[in-house]
């Protein structure tokens, strides 16, 4: 586990749940990734669910370290937009396993709604999701030698 929140596991995992998220950005671009694509989807609820409770854990732990911010502002930034964004593209990739476990109409309600919200940004939270997996295993890689 690398410090703060980080880790090479939290980069390549951010970067999964983005090419998931944003599957069509990604065989535009790369049309042979389609193969690879196709044999994570079936998973891809259960790793939406799993992500959506990690990502709500870093938030959790980000907002109890603050006080690391004032000494590594770039990593506490790194740890926080990871944590977000695996909390956000769990939450969009794993809805219906999320809603399998929920018995209340009403709350299984207000998940669609926030889920209505988040389904427009899909495709950018994707990206962003990639950008930020990539991000961290550079900073991570390159962090050592600082």
């Amino acid at each position: 586990m690398g410090y703060l929140g980080i880790s090479y596991i939290n980069g390549i995992w951010l970067v999964v749940l983005g090419i998931l998220a944003a599957p069509n950005l990604i065989i535009a671009k790369k049309p042979e990734a389609k193969g690879i694509i196709a044999k994570m989807t079936p998973y891809q609820g259960w790793i939406g669910a799993l992500s959506a409770i990690y990502g709500l854990i870093q938030v959790i732990r980000f907002l109890t370290h603050l006080n690391w911010f004032q000494h590594i502002p770039v990593g506490s930034l790194t740890w926080i937009a990871s944590g977000l964004l695996q909390l956000c593209l769990g939450l969009l990739l794993g809805i219906g396993v999320i809603k399998s476990f929920v018995s209340s109409a009403d709350a299984k309600a207000k998940m669609d709604e926030m889920i209505a919200k988040l389904a427009s940004k899909q495709s950018t939270l994707g990206l962003l999701g990639i950008i930020v997996g990539i991000w961290t295993i550079v900073y991570l890689l390159i962090g050592k030698y600082w």
